[in-house]
């Protein structure tokens, strides 16, 4: 996922070469990936609480993660991108 102007995230790679000006998709490719390691720590998530284990198997099979348990709930995230 690239923002794209700083406004919303796109998987568009042809957009993103397009509003950067490359005539290459190899250089774009280079900013996306830079641009991956450098802001990988600052994804955005939508987190869930599951307080049973029929909602815990809701929620992996939905895609979340475990994340840890807090006040006897156990606390999933997935990427909102």
């Amino acid at each position: 996922m690239v923002q794209n102007n700083g406004v919303s995230p796109t998987k568009d790679i042809l957009h993103v070469m397009q509003v950067l000006g490359h005539k290459n998709i190899k250089n774009t490719l280079i900013y996306v990936q830079l641009a991956e390691e450098l802001f990988k720590d600052q994804q955005e998530y939508i987190s869930k609480i599951a307080k049973t284990e029929k909602d815990a198997c809701q929620l992996i099979e939905a895609g979340f993660e475990y994340v840890c348990d807090f006040n006897g709930a156990k606390i999933f995230k997935k990427k909102k991108y």
